[in-house]
């Protein structure tokens, strides 16, 4: 049966992917933008894409940090998918930048849901809630795990990630009335790109094909791809056992090194990826950047570190099974190349 649902963040990455997923499904689709003036350059960028039923999307305006516009936003909602989060960039002067907004964004689209009388809220929170600040000698990475705020390697978005989710699950806790949550944690996300922006671990895709890369630190990355995260918000939409569960989005292999990445583009590239690095760079270069530049701290506090996330909740509760890690970078080079963003 179609449902009405509204996605927050409509001009983004993984929203674009949802919103193709559900209107393919049948739903009714309702986006936010920060301003109509940007409804134009979606639609095209989704129509692009392969969007199906453009007659069943519509936009509206509203802004995580007012409050206007969110009642009309929610009203006659099935279901919200709360995908947007603010703009962020690696290295911020005041961390609150980016807490403030993502917290307090939450708690304004969730007071809103449970004011119409949403029936549930889907969440994208990160593995960035789970995975960071913890002893190298943590074994596989659960729903149950929080990330440590105060640890090594979490920064201002992090934080953002972590905060934002708690503060959800207390609100439901407390207030949430008769509206259910439940909260998707993807892992480093890649994928099709849409349009010309490039979000996300695509960065890595992009910034290895254009030379910019100028070698692999010993990190390792769990890998996902898009459309899978997209298929996790629609089906935790709905899912009755879903309610109340927090559900990490991976495909249960170990995080890949960052190498291997660099060795997918070239077996699959050619001339392509030509520019694509082969040298490490060696542990101390990396440790001793980071004390001069903020943004490398995440990558040196986890050098070495192996992460395995479980997907036991992806398969178990959802039925999802996702796309290798390696699909999901030849899929995003590819859209790259073909957007001529490389």
């Amino acid at each position: 049966m179609s449902s009405r649902v509204l996605v927050t963040g409509g001009s983004g990455f993984i929203a674009g992917h949802i919103i193709l997923q559900l209107i393919e499904q049948g739903h009714l689709v309702r986006a936010t933008v920060r301003s109509l003036e940007r409804e134009e350059g979606v639609r095209r960028t989704l129509s692009e894409a392969g969007l199906f039923a453009p007659q069943n999307l519509q936009f509206v305006a509203a802004d995580l940090t007012a409050d206007r516009g969110w009642a009309e936003a929610v009203q006659d909602v099935d279901y919200v998918l709360h995908v947007a989060s603010p703009l962020h960039t690696e290295n911020v002067k005041d961390e609150n930048d980016v807490i403030r907004p993502a917290r307090e964004g939450t708690l304004r689209v969730l007071r809103a849901a449970r004011d119409a009388g949403v029936r549930r809220v889907v969440l994208t929170s990160a593995f960035h809630s789970v995975g960071f600040g913890h002893p190298h000698t943590h074994g596989p990475f659960t729903e149950d795990d929080w990330s440590v705020i105060d640890g090594p390697g979490v920064d201002a978005y992090g934080k953002s990630k972590i905060l934002a989710e708690r503060a959800a699950w207390d609100f439901i806790t407390r207030e949430g009335g008769g509206t259910e949550l439940t909260t998707i944690l993807p892992v480093a996300v890649m994928g099709p790109v849409l349009g010309q922006d490039v979000s996300g671990a695509n960065h890595i895709v992009q910034r290895s094909l254009n030379g910019e890369m100028p070698g692999y630190p010993n990190m390792y990355v769990p890998i996902v791809d898009v459309r899978d995260v997209a298929a996790a918000h629609v089906a935790a939409m709905s899912t009755p056992a879903a309610a109340g569960q927090r559900i990490l989005v991976s495909t249960g292999q170990p995080a890949m090194a960052m190498r291997h990445i660099g060795e997918v583009l070239k077996a699959n590239f050619g001339e392509a990826a030509k520019k694509v690095p082969s040298r490490r760079i060696p542990d101390f270069i990396v440790r001793l950047t980071a004390r001069f530049k903020p943004e490398f701290r995440p990558v040196a506090a986890d050098l070495g570190f192996v992460k395995q996330v479980s997907n036991d909740r992806l398969t178990r509760i959802l039925g999802l099974s996702p796309r290798s890690p390696e699909q999901a970078i030849v899929d995003s080079a590819r859209s790259l190349i073909n957007k001529s963003l490389v």
